[in-house]
């Protein structure tokens, strides 16, 4: 009797590994094909990670989009079908991200966000610029990059036409994230030849190239060029000025667009993966505002400052000693605080991406509306445009928020993890994404990279300026704030710029929900961390930590949360094998 319940309970363990891996090879294929379509739906971007020039542009047309929404509603159906309980650890982390992957691709389908293809300080148009500025190889990325460019009229023309859809309805940018937005599609209309940004590529053509080869691809891409390129801005330039730009919305709040109080919600959902309302969030962000009020306080005292804090941020926004005279100078000093990173980076972290980062300006034709600095797999770009809006002060924790250990640090961690699967390796979540990289800034007081009271107040600046947010957009978009409120909150509030704060506060505008990611994530990695030290004690491990944390990729917050609950569990080990 004994000998056949063994043999039972092995033959029932057997069914069960049998019936685990069968739902796991079933949401493996599901995975698998949605992703391998799903990377030919879009197109290159400053985030891409472009290995070779793809030779077409995506198609974006009506038909195109409904199917889009019929195929993720239809993998949305095979995922309800799954026993997700009989998947494996792995694959129940694999299914919640991929689950929040498609849910907000479905929703930004029933939104017609395609509709709106352009947000705070990027557009579908200027994001094409980024491909023009890679180093190809090979003679086939400059035959498909001379496709690419010669493809460019129809996918405009298609973008085109999904904008006048929006027009029509009210969907649109507000008016006032519109203005001088055509300036970066007229700087490529006035350049002709080799003076145009698309024929920066043929600058550089590799030397195995054979002289009479390079002489043909040159002339192709000078023709594609003055044939697609500047006619197809043109037609662009045109709809934008005498069309689009003058019957935009005129209102700056989510909650006035079509169906908006609805959007706004699932705006909030995709950018902070949790399940609160406007009023929550606003709550929250005044409530974080006055907890940093009173450290800035503490600063300001630490210098001997006896104004006001308004007195002080306009001594940090006048005085000279805060600010460069030239680019260079600029680009030099946020180049030192990645060298400072370095040093002390094993001390944090015991796994580093093997990819490296070049820290470059931001591109003159988008400057004047970009945000101070942007990082990503391969580059820290910083804005060298109207330098009195660039404190040194501020730059330490810009630099550690878009380089390492923030942006150009954690995403290149994710491209490299073969662990995981594509799916997750090649996305972004803001709120895990955005989390971390202000989260890193906090971090650079406990690495010692704040130098100065005043680069303690920058970073105090940036945390209040995140905190800030969360104010600031439920204000303008479920709140009824006006443009100026929001900036003068932000005045009243942050040490940054007035430059700085009239873009950011079109950005909001121009992007509900977004802004909303940074401070909300950070709590989150703040609290999964408190939480580890308090339950591991003496075996908590800052490097072990990090490096769990970035193993993950992008991923909503409750899965940060629930791996960090698991880190504890087993005692806090390092993610990695010896």
């Amino acid at each position: 009797m004994a000998i056949a319940t063994q043999g039972a309970s092995i033959a029932h363990a057997a069914n069960a590994t049998q019936a685990e891996q069968s739902v796991d090879s079933q949401f493996e294929a599901i995975y698998t094909s949605e992703w391998n379509w799903r990377t030919n739906q879009y197109s290159v971007d400053e985030n891409s990670d472009t290995k070779a020039a793809p030779s077409s542009l995506p198609d974006v047309s009506l038909e195109v989009q409904a199917s889009r929404l019929k195929r993720w509603e239809s993998v949305l159906k095979q995922l309800d079908a799954l026993n997700v309980e009989a998947l494996s650890a792995e694959n129940k982390v694999n299914y919640e991200v991929y689950r929040y992957q498609i849910e907000t691709k479905i929703t930004d389908q029933k939104f017609r966000m395609y509709e709106k293809p352009l947000e705070g300080d990027t557009a579908f148009w200027s994001n094409l610029t980024y491909l023009a500025r890679e180093t190809f190889h090979t003679e086939q990325d400059y035959v498909n990059y001379i496709k690419w460019l010669n493809d460019m009229p129809r996918y405009f023309d298609q973008q085109i036409s999904n904008m006048k859809l929006g027009l029509a309805r009210g969907y649109t940018l507000p008016k006032i994230s519109l203005v001088g937005r055509e300036a970066s599609v007229k700087s490529v209309v006035e350049a002709s030849g080799e003076d145009n940004i698309y024929f920066q590529p043929f600058t550089k053509l590799p030397s195995k190239i054979s002289p009479e080869r390079q002489k043909a691809l040159i002339a192709e891409g000078k023709a594609a060029i003055k044939k697609s390129i500047i006619p197809t801005h043109e037609k662009l330039l045109e709809f934008l000025v005498e069309d689009y730009i003058p019957n935009a919305q005129p209102s700056i709040a989510a909650y006035d667009l079509p169906d908006g109080k609805a959007y706004y919600e699932a705006e909030i959902k995709k950018y902070t993966t949790l399940d609160l309302t406007a009023d929550e969030i606003h709550n929250i962000g005044l409530s974080e505002v006055k907890k940093i009020r009173e450290r800035m306080a503490k600063v300001m005292a630490d210098v001997d400052f006896k104004g006001s804090l308004q007195e002080f941020l306009t001594f940090l926004r006048t005085d000279p000693q805060f600010y460069v005279d030239t680019p260079q100078a600029l680009l030099d000093r946020a180049a030192w605080t990645t060298k400072e990173f370095d040093a002390v980076a094993g001390d944090y972290f015991g796994h580093l991406p093997r990819a490296r980062f070049a820290i470059i300006p931001v591109p003159d034709d988008i400057a004047p509306f970009y945000t101070a600095g942007r990082g990503g797999p391969g580059v820290y770009l910083v804005n060298t445009y109207n330098l009195p809006s660039r404190p040194l002060y501020s730059l330490p924790a810009l630099t550690l928020h878009e380089s390492a250990p923030g942006h150009a640090f954690q995403m290149p961690l994710s491209l490299e993890n073969d662990d995981i699967p594509e799916f997750r390796r090649q996305s972004y979540i803001s709120a895990y994404g955005e989390g971390w990289a202000l989260y890193t800034e906090k971090l650079g007081e406990e690495m010692g990279i704040y130098h100065t009271p005043y680069e303690l107040f920058g970073m105090l600046s940036y945390q209040m300026w995140r905190a800030a947010r969360l104010v600031v957009d439920t204000g303008i978009h479920s709140k009824d704030w006006t443009r100026e409120q929001a900036q003068q909150f932000m005045k009243d509030n942050t040490a940054l710029s007035v430059h700085e704060i009239t873009t950011e506060v079109d950005r909001y505008i121009a992007w509900p929900g977004q802004a909303l990611s940074y401070y909300l994530g950070e709590m989150k990695m703040e609290e999964v961390r408190a939480k580890a030290e308090k339950a591991l004690g003496n075996k908590f491990d800052i490097r072990n930590f990090h490096d769990t944390v970035l193993q993950l990729g992008s991923v909503p917050l409750s899965v940060l949360e629930q791996r960090i609950d698991r880190f504890i569990e087993e005692g806090g080990p390092s993610p990695y094998p010896n």
